[in-house]
Parts: C-alpha cells; structure tokens; sequence
C-alpha cells in the first residue's frame, strides 16, 4: 500500500494543488469583500464570544481575543475539514464515476484550502500579539509539530467519514452534533484548566485531541510554555494511524463506491 500511496501521491497532488485553488477562487469571485472574508469570519467569531465571555461571564483570561482567536483558528481547521468531506464523494460523483482518482486526493484537496485559509488567521494571530504586545520566545517553534499532528489528524479522519459517508446517507447529521459536542468540550472560549476540576480536565486534555492541541498552541504562542512532549507524540502516532487505516480502507473500497451512489 505504501508504494502505491507514494505514486498516486506523486501523480495526483499537482490536481489536488489545482483544484484546492480553483475553490478558493471560486469561494470568492461572487463576494463584495473578496478574500477578506477569510479574515473576517474569524475575527467576527471572536469578536462575539470575546463579548459574551468578558461581559456576561466576566472572564479575566490573559489575552483574552488572542485567546479565543486561535483556538478557533485550529477549530474552524478541524470542523470545516471533516463536515466537507462527509459527502464528498457524492457531490463530486460526476469526477467519480467517470475518471479515476484515489478518492483520499479529494480529502486532501478539501485539506489544502481550509488549510490556506488557517494559515491567513494564524498570521492574523501574529499581527495581533504585537498589537497586544504580547512576549514572544523560543517556544513558538513548537507550533510546527502542533500543526502537524493537527494536520495528520484531522486529513485521516477525514478520510474515515469520506467512505463512510457513501454508506451512511444520516453520517452527515450525525457528525454535525458530534461535533458541536466536540466544539464546546475544547475550551475554544474558556480555559479547560482554570475553570473545570479533576478528573474532567485531565480527561479533555487527554482524550480530546482538539483540547489538547488547541492548550498547546496557546502555551507556545501566548504564555511561552512548552506543551507536552510525551503526550504530543502520541497523538501524532495516532494521527499517523489514523492516517494509515484512513487511506487504507478507501483503496479497498473505492471500487464500490459508484455502485453505491
């Protein structure tokens, strides 16, 4: 399987990096503000719960719309990836039934555009710790394997709804609660260690991947921290097997995907 991967990875990303493109542009060419939207969903997002947070909970988090701002950087990430992907194959049937393409290049280009528009908010998080004025160190290097198992993560289970989504036609419903459950259990508006208690935050950080790397991109950007090494990698073994098992169950399916459809 993995020198199959390698070819088709080698033969198919330039379509994946075109077609990726070709959304982005599209999303776009019927908007008044263009591209600035990428900007602005964000920010608006955060600018609503910054309100609701400091004004009617009365938080006193440090950074508070930095805060939230990356945690719903990493979220929108996440979520945006997996719910498109649920029925993927079925709205692009026409390419499906017609040319042959390993389904997971499909995954990966829904990956590459909502990673795009990930990376304009991180840089916008950026801007917005030397406007706050925020200390910077060594640490934020570790973004980069935050990042990564993120990435990993989120394209294998992605991969995962993809094929099931052409056998389950209420996948879709069902992956919309489970992730607004998921949405309010990673601390994207408060913080897991300040305002819950033991056991329940030591099993969010720990058994709830986007908890833990959204506390983890936190620590290296806003508090000059080092997230854990230990727990870090595990997840990235876990992703990359996600990954694996992923990708594998699409090659021994795909053949019967168009006669589910």
């Amino acid at each position: 399987m993995w020198k199959r991967f390698q070819t088709d990875v080698k033969k198919y990303i330039n379509y994946a990096n075109y077609s990726a493109r070709s959304d982005l542009k599209a999303e776009v060419a019927s908007s008044y503000l263009n591209w600035l939207w990428w900007i602005l969903d964000p920010l608006l997002f955060m600018m609503v719960y910054t309100f609701i947070a400091v004004t009617i909970f009365q938080s006193r988090i440090e950074y508070f719309p930095i805060f939230v701002f990356i945690g719903l950087t990493l979220w929108n990430f996440f979520n945006k990836t997996i719910q498109g992907n649920v029925k993927l194959i079925r709205n692009n049937r026409n390419i499906v039934s017609k040319v042959y393409i390993p389904k997971y290049i499909l995954v990966l280009q829904r990956t590459f555009v909502n990673a795009f528009k990930m990376f304009i908010s991180l840089a916008l998080v950026l801007v917005m710790m030397l406007v706050y004025r925020v200390p910077v160190s060594y640490r934020v290097i570790y973004l980069v394997p935050v990042l990564i198992v993120l990435f990993l993560l989120t394209f294998g289970i992605s991969c995962l709804v993809t094929h099931f989504g052409v056998f389950v036609d209420d996948l879709y419903n069902v992956m919309q609660v489970v992730l607004r459950l998921l949405f309010y259990m990673s601390g994207i508006f408060y913080s897991i260690e300040k305002r819950l208690e033991e056991p329940l935050k030591s099993v969010l950080l720990n058994v709830n991947p986007m908890a833990f790397l959204i506390q983890c991109a936190r620590q290296c950007l806003l508090y000059r921290e080092t997230p854990s090494p230990v727990v870090l990698l595990l997840w990235g073994l876990i992703a990359f097997g996600t990954c694996v098992l992923g990708i594998h169950v699409i090659y021994k399916y795909e053949n019967s995907y168009v006669k589910i459809m």
